[in-house]
């Protein structure tokens, strides 16, 4: 197997020559590494190879993870964010990519005014419709905007992330990519702000998503492999603040088996 080093070398040229098809410059693409069901040693490799930002689906998983990893890393929540983690979620991570409500965004505004917080997000967009993704509709857009803007004084907003349907082929990601990235464009043109930020594009399509506007991609597969294979067992642990079980893999994990 390849070491990290050799793998993120490729990808990072992947990443520089799909840049260099749409005229950008590839340092305004970074690498987000999804370490999701993985253990805090993954989260180590990774930093050690030069990788800062680390991706977590979820907040419990996150909780546990961060404790026990090294410092200098960025921790970046990209999975679905329920009202009644906000607060730990706040707690735990430096950016929230998958606001995708202005009720969610109240209830962040209310718990950041409580911390004395600042929250830095993306507003993360359905652009492909489907019912079985998180997200608001495009459409939606506009007025969450203007909410944030004008009563969320704690959040501010970076910009927007999707995730295109899942594919064998990359390019029929291509459309909604171009999308996201002409609705920013929108946005910024209406509101007279800057958003800079575009989280799009996994292991399977990032270079699509690049070549689209991308500045942040979310890799885990092509970086650590397959993920392992866990099973969830629900009963509650006294080490698990929220409950619910620890949805992912951790030899500190009192919650959760790994199959065989």
């Amino acid at each position: 197997m390849k070491a990290l080093e050799e793998i993120l070398d490729e990808v990072r040229g992947k990443i520089a020559a799909a840049a260099h098809r749409a005229g950008r410059d590839p340092s305004e693409i970074e690498i987000i590494a999804v370490t999701k069901t993985h253990g805090e040693d993954v989260v180590r490799e990774a930093r050690d190879a030069g990788l800062s930002i680390v991706g977590e689906n979820k907040v419990q998983e996150a909780m546990w993870k961060k404790a026990q990893s090294p410092g200098g890393i960025e921790w970046h929540l990209i999975g679905h964010l329920q009202s009644n983690k906000v607060r730990h979620a706040l707690e735990t991570f430096d950016f929230i990519h998958s606001v995708d409500s202005i009720k969610l965004a109240d209830r962040i505004q209310s718990v950041a005014e409580a911390m004395g917080a600042r929250v830095r997000i993306l507003l993360e967009v359905n652009v492909s419709g489907e019912k079985s993704k998180s997200g608001m509709a495009p459409g939606a857009v506009g007025a969450a905007i203007r909410h944030i803007t004008e009563r969320c004084p704690r959040i501010t907003l970076e910009g927007f992330m999707t995730m295109a349907p899942f594919s064998e082929n990359p390019e029929d990601a291509r459309p909604y990519f171009r999308a996201l990235r002409e609705l920013r464009d929108a946005m910024e043109r209406e509101f007279g702000a800057h958003f800079p930020r575009l989280s799009m594009g996994m292991s399977g399509d990032y270079e699509t998503a690049v070549e689209e506007g991308a500045t942040w991609v979310r890799l885990g597969t092509v970086l650590f492999g397959e993920r392992p294979r866990i099973k969830t067992v629900r009963a509650q642990a006294d080490d698990d603040p929220i409950g619910g079980g620890l949805d992912s893999y951790s030899g500190a994990g009192p919650t959760v088996r790994i199959l065989d």
